[in-house]
């Protein structure tokens, strides 16, 4: 139910149309709890991936996965078909999957499957809340932990007890708001560079995160309050280009191993072999991965991880046409790798460093 504004002519409510109630944490995670086999997952997955970003673990972290989820049944069978990859290549690699359902957007576009799981534009949050946190239950109930972006100040509430590891975009890593939201996550957390490329913000984000902060929030039962953190300790770098092109090669590499290490951080860097490092062109996602993979070969021991869009069919599709003739398994936002490119992709990664 859609409650018509209590006073219409009160000034700050000018530019509302109308509130609508939303579902508590609380009665979402009684909805949908986290069964052991999923709370296994998760935890496994968080300090797997806190061990290889701080040394103690010598694999690869590899967050691989679709641009963002649009569909529930397309991803649980992406889900299903990278849970038996994970398997194989285990003894290597510690492969977490994307499940990245908010977007952030440049101007205008949809908002992700969280906030318009229809893509219909009727922005059902609450629906698009249950599936999401049904959908990451799914996925980790497979024994694949899940990542995922940090965008709605909201969302951890809801959701971030079924996640293992996470980050902040481009667009928000320069953002108090969300740097101050990281510092509560008890996941590892990663920070892009900003659009431009700079990595220096990055770095500023990982040390704001790593402190204590206390701001504003709801608890479980939806009510505001302010919460007070202990910090993150498991932030890290990821690189995934800006304006002047990409910035995978060794020197920002090594750039950001420095500028960590002068913060008095433990370096650690990711690379997105998508974005701004692969000109958002899918067919160049292989070319950066298996550069990224020589310079760790290479005995570069910053590089602590790989990320990979990656989607059941290659390639993406426009919303323009409607929902109804979209292609199944086929990016609706950026360009992604299809199946059988991103698991020869990870099984030649794998015995690369067997070797």
């Amino acid at each position: 139910m859609i409650h018509p504004l209590l006073s219409a002519g009160r000034t700050e409510n000018l530019n509302i149309t109308a509130f609508t109630p939303l579902v508590t944490p609380r009665e979402l995670k009684t909805a949908l709890p986290l069964t052991p086999a999923a709370e296994r997952t998760v935890l496994a997955g968080r300090k797997a991936a806190q061990d290889i970003l701080h040394g103690r673990d010598a694999r690869l972290l590899v967050v691989v996965g679709p641009c963002s989820i649009h569909d529930f049944e397309q991803a649980t069978e992406y889900a299903a078909r990278l849970a038996d990859l994970r398997m194989r290549v285990q003894t290597r690699l510690e492969v977490q999957m994307r499940v990245y359902v908010d977007k952030p957007r440049t101007t205008v576009g949809w908002r992700g499957y969280l906030i318009d799981p229809d893509m219909t534009g009727a922005n059902d949050i609450n629906r698009g809340l249950r599936l999401t946190r049904e959908l990451m239950l799914r996925v980790s109930e497979l024994g694949l932990p899940v990542a995922t972006e940090l965008l709605d100040p909201f969302a951890p509430q809801y959701l971030f007890d079924a996640v293992a590891w996470a980050c902040l975009g481009a667009r928000t890593t320069e953002s108090q708001t969300h740097r101050v939201m990281a510092s509560a996550v008890s996941a590892p957390m990663g920070f892009k560079n900003g659009t431009g490329g700079g990595l220096k913000l990055a770095v500023d984000a990982i040390v704001a995160a790593s402190h204590p902060h206390a701001f504003f929030t709801v608890d479980d039962d939806g009510r505001a309050c302010i919460v007070h953190t202990k910090g993150n300790p498991d932030g890290h770098v990821i690189l995934r280009g800006g304006r002047q092109g990409p910035n995978y090669a060794p020197q920002f590499v090594q750039e950001a191993a420095a500028l960590m290490q002068a913060a008095g951080l433990t370096p650690a860097v990711m690379v997105d072999c998508s974005h701004a490092n692969s000109g958002s062109d899918h067919t160049r996602q292989a070319l950066v991965w298996r550069d990224v993979l020589g310079q760790r070969l290479a005995g570069q021991t910053a590089i602590k991880g790989l990320m990979l869009e990656s989607n059941l069919r290659p390639g993406k599709q426009s919303l323009s046409a409607g929902i109804e003739a979209l292609v199944p398994g086929v990016s609706v936002t950026d360009a992604c790798v299809g199946w059988d490119e991103t698991e020869a992709l990870l099984l030649e990664a794998h015995a690369a460093l067997g070797g």
